[in-house]
């Protein structure tokens, strides 16, 4: 009697999968190398911003505070215009998102939707202003911000930041890919171009406009060069430039350092893990663009 046996050979693994198997594992690990070493500095802010202030400079370094100390940030709070510094940051992000979305997003379609002269010149034109830094204009900035009377002003701090030529240009290629059968039809049903655009190009667009509104509060709430040189009163600073202030009072007490400084990152790390899904939208839809 014959038996049939059911075992199965064994499946031999070619070269390259093996390769390519020990290649994806390397990056693998790289990956996570890196991420760990990019993560490690705000692990040791937060860390030490929960120190006593004798426990910063022990040597060996603690990597966890034993106990944890909250009287830093009580410092801050009590000793600081922490409070007033993140409301003039709130408000001035705000206003130059809001203004910067605004804006661009007129432009935009403009240069886009609108058939006038000298509208490749002008686009053109736009295109240059990526190549003048921020840092080339500061000079001549400040002089005219002056000469309007807008140093240590809210609008002498917002107005400069509201030229936001990567805005435009993005907006501007999301919407030469609308096809232009929709804003003709709007048209023909007695639609202003007003409408045009907040009714049917500004919907179709919300991803990247939620994407680029993240972004530009990120920018304007970190923004630290020219807050620090238009704002000289005290409660009128941001909190980039407060930090400064409060570093220089404290000398080197490191753990009311860190704590000023996680105070001030909180929000922005909070608001792009809350709005991150919407981020890599934008981004996404941005690198698909031809």
């Amino acid at each position: 009697m014959t038996t049939i046996s059911t075992a199965r050979p064994a499946r031999t693994v070619s070269p390259s999968v093996r390769l390519a198997r020990l290649w994806g594992g390397v990056v693998t690990a790289l990956t996570v190398l890196l991420a760990a070493v990019w993560v490690f500095p705000l692990y040791w802010a937060a860390v030490t911003s929960l120190k006593a202030d004798n426990d910063t400079i022990a040597n060996p370094p603690t990597f966890w505070p034993r106990p944890l100390d909250f009287s830093s940030y009580t410092y801050i709070l009590q000793n600081s215009p922490l409070v007033r510094w993140y409301l003039n940051s709130i408000f001035t992000s705000l206003a130059v998102t809001v203004f910067v979305l605004l804006l661009s997003m007129l432009c935009a379609y403009a240069l886009s939707q609108i058939d006038f002269r000298g509208r490749r010149w002008l686009y053109w034109l736009l295109l240059v202003g990526f190549m003048i830094p921020f840092q080339a204009s500061l000079i001549p900035l400040f002089i005219l911000i002056n000469k309007m009377g807008l140093v240590n002003n809210f609008a002498g701090l917002i107005l400069p930041q509201l030229a936001a030529p990567l805005a435009v240009v993005i907006y501007k290629q999301f919407f030469d890919q609308i096809p232009p059968e929709l804003g003709d039809a709007a048209r023909i049903d007695g639609a202003g171009e007003w409408r045009v655009l907040f009714s049917i190009f500004l919907p179709l667009n919300w991803s990247i406009t939620v994407a680029l509104a993240i972004v530009t509060f990120i920018a304007a709430w970190n923004n630290f060069l020219w807050p620090f040189i238009v704002l000289n009163d005290p409660p009128k600073l941001t909190i980039p430039v407060g930090i400064t202030q409060v570093q220089s009072a404290y000398g080197v007490a490191y753990a009311k350092t860190m704590a000023t400084a996680v105070t001030a990152a909180l929000p922005t790390a909070l608001a792009y893990l809350i709005f991150q899904r919407r981020v890599t939208e934008g981004v996404m839809a941005t690198a698909g663009l031809k």
